[in-house]
């Protein structure tokens, strides 16, 4: 059976589901994001405490991932993946009808847990079905998806409430989602690479606590953490800021600020064919400092750069992730899907903690706190990129892949 390469039908097809499915994923997960001051306003609560609108789904989908990641294992990968993006479609929707702010969260959380089934499975997809040298490119359209989806979310949110109100913003996305859903059931080729497993809790729970072991993984995984983390922490609480003196932005500009997804569009693409060319382990390190100097760029009151320092730190959080992401599959021996799972496992409870420490900070110290979180997580990231990267070249050689 031969791999999807490049150029060919199946290739675009499976680009464009796993983008439509990026696409639902992530215009959910984030569409309350831009909501935040509004939630705290209605409900009379801190932005910490409305910043768990976000949190609570992203841990929950963090814990759903493990265990999608192994049902995909036995019952494969595009049932399990269509099954989640239909649900979470659905779920969108009556969250725009809940009347508590307690409500809310359950429902958020619920999104969370039928949300995990696309992200893991995806990335265990690619790396199964694509030929490898196609692999960044593929994995790099895959996130551009995600960072469209969530941008998407985001401003279809902030326009909606400002004409409408946010329930209008959350069915809007919910009816947007589904029909991605569709798009993704009808497009995505059928799986040729997956051999399917017996259900043994045991020995799924096994393999899932062996991946610990694998050399260069848990760097990986705090990467991820790291990553997500600031990136959280620096769109939650920018929001915040801009819609006060002497910003005073509407909803509406404060969600068109997340056009800057665009950024990352590209550069998930671009850094991923660059790394499949001179190397994970130096592209990465050039992505991290990238996030770090945007992050510091937005220090300046200058509304002007601020939005420039966000893009420069979206171009490198959605570059950094694409190639880590990628990494995952060429360092799993086994079981990718749990793999992938486990790395966006921490990929996600770095958004629910470093989200909601990072309301911490700003609610101490302003903006400059929000910063200073990011600074020192993007250095820890680099620490842990060096030590990876010598783990990696011992393990697969620089002639078998490029590190």
């Amino acid at each position: 059976m031969s791999y999807i390469k490049r150029g060919t039908t199946s290739f675009k097809k499976a680009n464009l589901a796993l983008f439509a499915g990026g696409f639902n994923t992530f215009a959910i997960l984030w569409s309350t994001q831009p909501l935040l001051p509004e939630i705290a306003k209605q409900y009379h609560i801190s932005p910490a405490v409305s910043s768990l609108t976000l949190s609570s789904t992203t841990i929950a989908l963090a814990v759903s991932m493990l265990l999608t990641g192994s049902l995909s294992e036995v019952y494969g990968r595009k049932p399990v993946m269509t099954i989640s993006l239909v649900a979470s479609s659905i779920l969108a929707v009556l969250t725009a009808l809940s009347p508590s702010f307690h409500l809310l969260l359950l429902l958020r959380i619920l999104q969370g847990i039928v949300l995990g089934g696309l992200p893991a499975i995806a990335m265990a997809y690619l790396g199964e079905e694509i030929e490898p040298k196609s692999l960044g490119m593929a994995m790099g359209l895959y996130i551009s998806g995600n960072s469209i989806g969530g941008m998407g979310g985001r401003i279809i949110s902030g326009i909606m409430t400002d004409f409408y109100s946010w329930r209008i913003a959350l069915v809007v996305i919910g009816i947007i989602s589904l029909l991605a859903s569709l798009l993704f059931w009808f497009t995505l080729p059928r799986s040729t690479h997956f051999q399917p497993r017996k259900f043994e809790i045991g020995k799924l729970g096994k393999s899932l606590l062996s991946q610990f072991t694998e050399p260069g993984l848990i760097y990986l995984f705090g990467i991820g953490f790291l990553l997500m983390g600031s990136f959280v922490s620096l769109y939650n609480y920018i929001g915040f800021q801009l819609i006060t003196p002497p910003y005073s932005l509407s909803q509406t500009l404060v969600g068109f600020i997340f056009v800057v997804y665009l950024v990352g569009t590209f550069s998930s693409t671009w850094m991923g064919m660059l790394a499949d060319k001179h190397g994970r382990r130096k592209i990465l390190q050039v992505s991290l400092a990238i996030l770090l100097l945007g992050a510091c760029i937005t220090l300046n009151n200058n509304l002007w750069f601020k939005i420039l320092g966000i893009s420069i730190f979206t171009f490198g959080f959605f570059a950094g992730h694409s190639i880590a992401s990628g990494w995952v599959g060429k360092l799993a021996t086994h079981d990718k899907a749990q793999a992938s799972a486990l790395y966006l496992f921490f990929y996600y409870t770095g958004s629910s903690i470093g989200g909601t420490a990072g309301g911490t900070f700003y609610s101490s110290y302003g903006w400059v706190g929000v910063v200073g979180m990011i600074v020192i997580f993007s250095l820890l990231a680099v620490v842990l990129s060096i030590r990876l990267a010598i783990i990696a070249k011992k393990k697969l050689g620089v002639s078998s892949y490029r590190v």
